[in-house]
């Protein structure tokens, strides 16, 4: 993949005017990873500083800034989250990767639960969205840093097996940070 944070001649610096990808372009791109995955890893750091990452399914992919997630508390992870707002939540999918940096809070709001509510969720939640364990986690991304590929995986390997016999860096996608 194409570093755009790189300085070498075959790549793009993500500081630099691009204009073949705009804002909304990425905004874009950040929105199909997280829409092909669904799944992410939420990953909190502990009081005592040990890092901590586990699954949690997207609840709303459409994306915005704001990602949301539900949880129950009390829980390790929302303990984490007091002791320490700032998380790192990532995706991976067939088409590329995904990072988001961003601040989290515990939200108790029953609007909001309605509204992102499935009844997917009773699996973890089996009293049902009254629940008093049902709460929301709300990432605010504040920066993000993908690595997209829209070719087929056999075009993927066959350049990368140039590289190989070429000697130079494959270009098998983009690879851009942006701040949200």
């Amino acid at each position: 993949m194409t570093d755009s944070t790189s300085t070498d001649s075959t790549s793009t610096d993500s500081t630099s005017t691009d204009s073949t990808s705009t804002h909304d372009d990425d905004l874009a791109t950040i929105s199909g990873l997280i829409s092909a995955s669904r799944v992410a890893l939420l990953t909190t750091q502990t009081a005592s500083g040990a890092l901590h990452s586990r699954p949690l399914a997207t609840q709303k992919a459409e994306f915005d800034g704001d990602l949301w997630f539900f949880t129950q508390d009390p829980s390790p992870k929302v303990a984490d989250i007091h002791a320490h707002p700032q998380v790192n939540v990532s995706y991976d999918t067939g088409k590329g990767y995904l990072s988001l940096a961003g601040t989290a809070e515990l939200v108790h709001d029953r609007d909001k639960v309605d509204e992102l509510w499935s009844p997917s969720m009773e699996a973890w939640f089996p009293e049902g969205k009254d629940d008093p364990a049902v709460a929301l986690l709300h990432v605010s991304a504040e920066s993000a840093e993908f690595w997209a590929s829209h070719e087929p995986g056999i075009v993927k390997v066959f350049k990368i097996a140039k590289a190989a016999v070429t000697h130079t860096p494959p270009d098998i996608g983009e690879n851009k940070t942006v701040e949200l």
